[in-house]
């Protein structure tokens, strides 16, 4: 970049810093009343209260709103914000349904002390969209505008699947150049350029129940043969390809006295390569009952391709290491196993840079939190990244 040109760069995102800087405890009061919105997933109503919430504030700044209403999951958000033509979109991808139950709030209420924002969701994801609410604000009130149309896509069932979301999540990263998830960020503030895919399988074994004292011979034990297959499972790890399973959840029997006739596993797959999911799909469904008197059932695949680091997401990332330099602070990159949305758009191929949400700790825990003084610093670096994909 000439001189000049990177003056004037340097310039401009210390504007929106500053200008963001001055409205941190607004942007706090914007992660609160999110915050004290509880948001399950699987509470509907609770939901669709959030997601009203979120298209009033994101209507105010200039969006045209659209609510994606559904007859059992909570209704999305999306918002389109328009910018000059002749330039695709950005999309800006997040969820506002959190993994806590209603009443959380009781146990794990609000809290804003020794610069700590603390509460259920706080860090995955509210925060983040707060930030994506005065990324958007800065660049109109310091830039004057977009210079690009910018597309916000808030999801309600990210937490358990996005079995209703994903087709347009899908959808709408088609139509864009790059995909920026506002999912936390990893330690350190790092952005996350690879993410696991995600696959599961339930696995059900039938056996032949007998008394285990009268008739012990006559059973054929669901348990023994899935002890047997759970043994099978673990040997398809490997952990130089990335490639792990993990049975987490075994269930069966009835009775200490009975031979069981039914046994399942619950099995958590997680791979680093797209190549792999239907290799491992295929090796775990060719499992065979070792006592062939019990059969197998297996259900499931891969849920969430992953999210790779091709040569497109390391230059966004170069990109946003840039724009940090010019705010004043230094950005590294991270691989994690955890899937998000942005596995759906990385599968397809779209740019995707996750991991551009809050800078904290505890997603899912009691302890969950967010550096305060980290957001406008954050919601800069988006807008930066905005002008500059």
């Amino acid at each position: 970049m000439p001189k000049t040109a990177l003056t004037e760069s340097k310039t401009a995102a210390r504007d929106l810093l500053h200008w963001l800087t001055d409205h941190q405890q607004e942007m706090v009061e914007h992660v609160r009343e999110m915050v004290i919105r509880e948001s399950p997933t699987h509470d509907k109503a609770a939901c669709d209260s959030l997601c009203d919430y979120l298209a009033k504030q994101v209507e105010g700044l200039g969006g045209r709103v659209k609510i994606h209403r559904l007859p059992t999951a909570g209704n999305h958000l999306q918002v389109e914000f328009a910018g000059p033509r002749g330039r695709k979109p950005v999309l800006l991808l997040g969820h506002y349904d959190t993994v806590y139950n209603l009443g959380t709030l009781a146990t794990m209420p609000w809290r804003e002390q020794k610069g700590r924002l603390q509460g259920p969701g706080v860090f995955d994801m509210k925060s983040g969209i707060a930030q994506i609410m005065f990324a958007l604000r800065a660049l109109r009130e310091v830039k004057g505008g977009l210079s690009r149309p910018v597309i916000v896509w808030l999801v309600s069932d990210e937490e358990e699947g996005s079995d209703s979301s994903r087709f347009l999540t899908e959808k709408l990263a088609t139509q864009c150049e790059a995909v920026l998830v506002c999912e936390p960020a990893g330690p350190g503030g790092a952005l996350k350029t690879a993410r696991k895919g995600v696959g599961g399988f339930l696995i059900k074994v039938t056996g032949q129940a007998s008394h285990s004292g009268l008739d012990f011979e006559k059973g054929q034990s669901a348990i023994l043969e899935l002890s047997h297959q759970i043994q099978a499972i673990s040997r398809l790890t490997d952990l130089e390809r990335g490639i792990t399973l993990n049975v987490g959840v075994i269930r069966g029997g009835t009775r200490t006295n009975v031979v069981a006739a039914e046994a399942v596993a619950e099995v958590d797959l997680r791979i680093a390569r797209k190549s792999d999911g239907p290799l491992m799909e295929r090796k775990v469904k060719a499992l065979r009952p070792v006592n062939k008197k019990c059969s197998l059932q297996i259900e499931g695949g891969i849920n969430r391709p992953p999210l790779e680091r091709t040569k497109q997401v390391a230059a966004l990332f170069h990109t946003a290491r840039r724009l940090a330099l010019e705010l004043g602070f230094p950005l590294n990159e991270i691989a994690v196993g955890g899937g998000s949305d942005g596995n759906f758009t990385g599968g397809l191929g779209i740019p995707t840079l996750d991991g551009l949400g809050a800078v904290g700790d505890g997603a899912h825990a009691t302890h969950e939190y967010v550096v305060a003084a980290e957001l406008p610093r954050r919601a800069a670096l988006l807008s930066g990244l905005i002008e500059a994909v």
